[in-house]
């Protein structure tokens, strides 16, 4: 190995004396959750971070103390749990292991640690949970409906659901338990309880129906109190499909709601729902979430949530027979308002006003306006403008994304709508009086509550503004569940795009709760014979597509590695196993999975090419590539659990299936009989081609992409070519797809005026015509998976599988493609991960930040002799590197480091 020059630089200092090295704990999370209420998991997992100013920080061990009583903790007295030091490095998903846990108890708990440095940290700030209806607890309130709701149609007006109470004793705290069949808003004395929106969610709903948990206490007197609830169709009963079709789960919208409170002289009461409350209707005339919402603000109800209102002319409610079994505490993440926008731009258009938000968003607009009573306000929202500049409609097909307001008349009201969401950039205002001007409008951006935990940035500002698409794709589709689209009659959560984008959807956000919920919904949905749905929640029917329905084992496995949970692997095991099954059953003997209905590379390029050799074929490969992955990743998950006669079963599948596909659609020279940029794609990076086929292949493959000098891969194929280009070493070819501005690209609806990724590669054409307005959604995050290249290779972040979670953390730029900075972080389980670099004229900088707790394989580029590494040479700092492939790679303990070198 040459003699290289080396420097170390570690942060010790503060300004410029020298202090003791500090070792603390933050970040307390219990099931991904800080400080969650109402979970209903026995044995919660509990996580931290470690922060040090000292480089190279492990944990050596822990310690954990949990107790009812916030004092208690504190004191390390009357504990529940107590684990003494336990000598590990593991410092997330530590299951609780205590006493045993009960309805609504309070759970304070604390940690410390030791680290390898020998030093101790103080005990951190005390962190809780508190839980739901756990199996010992049955709900006391019943389910109750309005009286008219007992055969229903949709879109009928909202009922509103009210009850009076009083306490009379001085109130010590308070919760409220509620769910509904639809979407519900609860309001306690005139004001609105919580921020979450969407309520109960959106589930497997024959099944799984989640209730939600609010601390009331400071919504509580103690005389009259009134308790209010609103019901909307929502995806329950409203319309849902591309065709007329509502009322999957059922026709009867009802709710209910359990309040408990507790006194500070040691008493308890309950109020819930019973026949006692009363029901009638009001300003909400429709709300449907394809078609928008009607409210006419004549019929508001002044007061009705207040103490005091005269309800005389309201109806009586009914109890119904609905399972309580089926009451679920959330796991994912609550959907709520995180954003609101500025219009861009307001242009007057005959009668009417044009607004432009700038984005392509979703949620919904909030108006003001002033006006006399029976003046009518209508938004008619689109994603975009035609090549004429009006704006464009043909692409909802059925949704009608349309919110109309009744003013009341006299003051300034404000309107924004209930129950119905809507996916646009573009709004057409009718009927408002008077000039709309830019403080009159506002854009509420509402998605699910997901903390962000990646950037990317790079010197190019067209791919700077792709990776701003990328994350608005993101924010639109992740609302409860991970849709296809927001604006359309469609908004399902398909199963295939789910699968292609998770990669980058878990670098950008912290996404672990959000799809730990889908999978349970998944598994929910899944047919009896394994088969999976082409949509979670399931309203289409049977699924069992390739690529599709491998979302079962795939995203699960994603997790795996991105959040290191194991628990995510056994709660899906057997559903992934199932689902293996069902394949193994439809290829038959031959392990050609052949003649079923599969969406193939769905909206690649050009499947009519003369030498595609014909969707047919196309989509045999593919079932049967995802055949043999699918089986090697349950193998692998079956070693993580210790199942290791299952590992070889499948192992031995996946090789047997592996052999199959040779046979059948590869050629001795190395050439697929489907010769395309995904059939090569999938058989390199599923590991179905023996070392020399292998290399022929990526020959192939780079020959296409050299040929065509474009990307001709659909859904399946986009997420994975450029990373199998890299890894077959034509990075430059990689590079090229990413730079290529004109269709078909990534960049090319960039300069189009994109502001999130498009479903097709030429939704708007050159000319500003359109596609198939059929399926033409310009806010469809699955091309988006070229995230995890840019992340992985250009900033160069990755993970090590064999210790996953970003435990071990793969640093390694491979600058190109004329770039001459990128830099990426992400906050990880640990901690967040810097990568960055810089390069001007010969000289590489390199930017790098690794977590406590955590280690990392640092790929230096190039093999010059003059590295530096702020400080110190090599021989001094202990950080051994070694040539290989082109690059100085060493292992690296935590800290921040700076390094620079020549290329």
């Amino acid at each position: 190995m040459k003699s290289h020059t080396i420097f170390l630089l570690g942060l010790l200092l503060i300004g410029s004396v020298t202090v003791r090295a500090e070792l603390s704990i933050t970040s307390l999370k219990t099931d991904y959750k800080t400080n969650p209420i109402g979970i209903d998991n026995p044995k919660p997992k509990l996580s931290w971070i470690i922060q040090s100013d000292q480089m190279n920080t492990m944990q050596k061990s822990y310690e954990i103390r949990a107790s009812l009583n916030l004092k208690d903790v504190q004191k390390g007295r009357n504990l529940l749990w107590k684990t003494e030091q336990v000598a590990t490095s593991k410092s997330i998903h530590v299951k609780y292991a205590g006493s045993p846990l009960h309805s609504f108890q309070r759970i304070y708990w604390q940690v410390r640690i030791r680290d390898n440095h020998g030093k101790t940290s103080k005990w951190s700030e005390v962190a809780f949970w508190e839980m739901g209806f756990v199996f010992d607890t049955a709900w006391e309130a019943d389910w109750i409906s309005p009286t008219w709701e007992e055969d229903i149609t949709v879109s009928e007006p909202s009922p509103y659901l009210r009850k009076e109470f009083k306490l009379g004793k001085e109130i010590k705290d308070a919760r409220l338990y509620i769910s509904c069949h639809g979407l519900y808003q609860v309001e306690i004395n005139g004001n609105r309880v919580g921020d979450q929106e969407f309520t109960p969610g959106w589930t497997s709903y024959d099944t799984r129906l989640q209730y939600q948990t609010y601390d009331v206490t400071d919504n509580l007197k103690q005389n009259g109190n009134t308790l209010g609830i609103i019901l909307g169709d929502g995806w329950f009963r409203g319309n849902l499909g591309w065709v007329k079709n509502g009322n999957i789960w059922g026709t009867q919208l009802a709710a209910i709601a359990q309040l408990m409170v507790s006194f500070t002289d040691g008493s308890t009461e309950i109020i819930a729902t019973d026949d006692s409350w009363k029901a009638t209707t009001g300003p909400i005339i429709e709300s449907d979430i394809y078609n928008g919402e009607v409210y006419d603000a004549t019929r508001e109800l002044t007061g009705w949530s207040s103490p005091g209102y005269d309800d005389s002319g309201w109806m009586n409610t009914q109890v119904v027979e609905i399972s309580k079994n089926k009451l679920i505490a959330p796991e994912g993440p609550p959907v709520r308002i995180i954003n609101e926008l500025e219009p861009l731009l307001i242009t007057r258009v005959g009668d009417d006003w044009l607004v432009d938000m700038g984005q392509n968003m979703v949620g919904w607009i909030r108006i003001k306006a002033s006006g006399k009573k029976g003046d009518v306000i209508t938004l008619k929202h689109a994603e975009v403008l035609d090549n004429e500049g009006n704006i464009y409609y043909e692409n909802l097909r059925r949704a009608k994304q349309t919110n109309t307001y009744h003013l009341k008349g006299g003051s300034e009201e404000t309107f924004e709508p209930h129950f119905t969401f809507q996916g646009f950039r573009y709004v057409m205002v009718s009927g408002y009086p008077g000039r709309l001007d830019a403080d009159a409008i506002k854009g509420i951006v509402i998605h699910s509550d997901m903390e962000p935990a990646g950037t990317f940035t790079c010197s190019d500002p067209l791919i700077n503004q792709l990776q701003h698409n990328i994350v608005w794709g993101l924010k639109g589709n992740f609302l409860d569940v991970p849709t296809d689209c927001p604006q359309r009659d469609e908004r399902l959560g398909w199963t295939g795009d789910a699968q292609v984008f998770a990669p980058t959807a878990c670098f950008n956000m912290d996404a672990a709760s959000f799809y730990t919920k889908w999978l349970k919904d998944l598994t929910a949905d899944q047919d009896d014979d394994g088969s999976i749905p082409h949509v979670i929640p399931n309203m289409l029917g049977h699924g069992g597509a390739t690529g599709w329905a491998d979302a079962g084992v795939v995203i699960p496995w994603v997790m795996y590695l991105d959040y290191g949970d194991v628990s995510v692997l056994e709660n899906q095991y057997e559903s992934m196993k199932r689902w293996i099954g069902y394949m193994k059953q439809r290829a038959g003997d031959n392990l050609i999975w052949e003649g079923d209905k599969h969406f193939g590379d769905w909206l690649s390029f050009d499947a009519s090419r003369s030498d595609y050799m014909g969707a047919y074929t196309v989509k045999d490969l593919i079932a049967t590539a995802y055949y043999s992955y699918s089986s090697r990743l349950v193998s692998k998950v079956a070693t993580v659990l210790g199942k290791d006669d299952d590992a070889r079963y499948f192992s031995e599948l996946s090789d047997r299936v592996k052999s199959a596909f040779n046979d059948e659609f590869v050629t001795p020279n190395g050439r697929l009989v489907a010769h395309t940029q995904t059939a090569y794609t999938l058989a390199l990076a599923f590991d179905l081609l023996d070392e020399e086929t292998a290399e022929k292949s990526a020959g192939f493959l780079a020959g296409d992409v050299e040929q065509f000098g474009h990307i001709t891969t659909g859904f399946l194929g986009t997420p994975l070519i450029s990373l199998t280009l890299t890894d077959q070493g034509r990075n430059d070819l990689a590079y090229q797809l990413l730079n290529r501005k004109e269709y078909p690209s990534w960049l090319y609806p960039v300069t189009m005026g994109a502001t999130t990724i498009w479903e097709r590669w030429d939704g708007q054409k050159p000319d500003s015509t359109f596609q198939n307005k059929g399926m033409n959604s310009f806010n469809h995050y699955a091309y988006g998976a070229i995230g995890k290249w840019m992340y992985q290779v250009v900033a160069g972040i990755g993970i090590d599988p064999d210790q996953p979670g970003y435990k071990h953390i793969i640093i390694h730029p491979r600058p190109g493609g004329g770039l001459t900075s990128a830099r990426a972080t992400h906050k990880s389980m640990y901690g967040e991960i810097v990568s960055g670099w810089i390069l001007e004229d010969d000289q590489l900088t390199m930017e790098v930040k690794i977590p406590v707790n955590t280690s990392a394989t640092l790929h230096i580029p190039g093999t010059s002799d003059d590295i530096l590494i702020n400080g110190d040479n090599m021989g001094d700092s202990g950080i051994e590197f070694k040539e290989a492939d082109g690059k100085m790679v060493g292992v690296i303990g935590s800290g921040s480091y700076t390094i620079i070198t020549k290329q």
